[in-house]
């Protein structure tokens, strides 16, 4: 309680030479369950601080160093005119004195609680006669609770991951379920399966090792690991765009992407469409891939005859999805892309993964350009971030740094254009 201190006698007390014997004995309770236990060693004493503390021990003090026993002071405290302990002298001084070892065992003791709450829920459950669930127990437990992850969330989180693996695993399994609909059955959310959530990164590890599968660590095998237990994951969200695709076969897929073709006009594929479509295309045909949109729409506004795929940035898993179907029919490539250093990566990544041809991608392409925008007086971007080297032309980058100008795929629009537009 407050204003137990008489004011003159807490006005000595929180003089300057008392300061650093206060602050030393608060950090010491509250390290050790807020005990009057122990001692605190003071050093390079001024005279001021000898002063005090000698009148407040009731003994002389004439070294610059002094070891105080926190019990005598607490009994010095009790028969002085403060008439308080050391603990409550402490609290009247400044704010309340925290209890930081219990603290520390009661996180303790809530950790605790999140593992014995899972391990209670597991044993519980339909499937606790599985082999797989004391694995998935001990490498959660290994892994324990992402950072800032209340132990309460932890408990509900791992929860709502027991009753999605006995939806999918247990004996009462029904049919295909969409991964929406199983999120909004267990979470309330269709969003709370989704990719990036500790939820479905929990529910996933699960379902790997009970059909003995490695975890994956791209899109595509996290939706092969839903398909396994009759999920079916959202594949019409995410999208590639192309231009001119005209592949073989009657089915309605191939003839509505030939149609679109036959009309100058763009097409987004998405994954279920990938599922449905055959994509046979003769054998040797060179498909250019872009990064920017803009590029197609300019190609479709031309009326280009060249096929085109665009990565639209850094390229999502149904960009490469299609280009590993295409080359699997044995299509070649061509790329360009911006000459930025996010760009140079992006360029690497798929070049090496195609063996494509670098498309007006070389250090004179930029050259040429970067003069060619300065002699027009377009404004200049600022090349930003970590060179990174060219695997098809050694000289690009130190010309990129050089001169430091960004050029996006638009400063090149007309010479792709025009490439786009040769019969091959």
């Amino acid at each position: 309680m407050s204003g137990r201190l008489p004011s003159a006698t807490r006005d000595w007390l929180m003089g300057p030479g008392l300061t650093r014997l206060w602050d030393g004995v608060r950090k010491r309770l509250e390290s050790n369950g807020v005990q009057a236990t122990g001692s605190l060693r003071l050093t390079a004493m001024n005279a001021q601080e000898r002063n005090d503390l000698s009148l407040l021990l009731d003994k002389p003090l004439t070294g610059t160093t002094v070891t105080v026993r926190l019990d005598m002071l607490d009994a010095r405290l009790r028969a002085s005119a403060a008439g308080l302990g050391l603990r409550q002298t402490l609290e009247e001084l400044g704010p309340p004195l925290s209890d930081r070892r219990a603290a520390r065992a009661e996180v303790t003791a809530r950790r605790e609680q999140v593992w014995s709450s899972l391990a209670s829920s597991l044993d519980a459950s339909p499937l606790a006669d599985q082999e797989w669930p004391q694995q998935w127990y001990d490498l959660l437990r290994r892994a324990g609770v992402p950072r800032g992850v209340t132990p309460e969330t932890a408990i509900w989180t791992l929860q709502q991951a027991v009753q999605v693996l006995i939806t999918l695993l247990g004996p009462e399994r029904g049919g295909t379920l969409g991964r929406g609909e199983l999120a909004a059955l267990a979470t309330g959310s269709a969003h709370g399966l989704d990719d990036g959530t500790w939820l479905s990164r929990l529910v996933q590890r699960g379902v790997a090792l009970a059909h003995g599968t490695e975890f994956p660590d791209d899109a595509a095998g996290r939706r092969a690991l839903w398909r396994l237990v009759s999920v079916t994951p959202d594949e019409v969200s995410s999208t590639v765009l192309t231009y001119g695709l005209r592949p073989d076969g009657e089915g309605w897929p191939e003839r509505a992407l030939r149609e679109r073709a036959d009309h100058h006009a763009e097409v987004h594929i998405t994954p279920r469409d990938l599922h449905e479509l055959r994509l046979r295309l003769p054998a040797g045909t060179l498909i250019h891939i872009c990064e920017n949109p803009r590029v197609v729409e300019a190609a479709a506004d031309a009326a280009c005859v060249q096929p085109l795929v665009c990565t639209s940035g850094s390229a999502a898993t149904v960009v490469f999805t299609l280009l590993d179907a295409l080359a699997a029919t044995g299509c070649r490539f061509a790329y360009h892309g911006d000459f930025d250093w996010p760009g140079i990566a992006l360029a690497n990544r798929v070049i090496r993964r195609y063996e494509a041809l670098p498309w007006r991608m070389g250090a004179a392409d930029y050259e040429h350009l970067a003069a060619r925008s300065q002699a027009e007086g377009i404004p200049q971007l600022a090349l930003d971030g970590q060179p990174v080297s060219a695997g098809w032309d050694p000289d690009l980058a130190s010309a990129m740094t050089a001169l430091g100008v960004a050029l996006h795929e638009e400063a090149t629009l007309e010479l792709l254009v025009a490439d786009l537009s040769r019969q091959a």
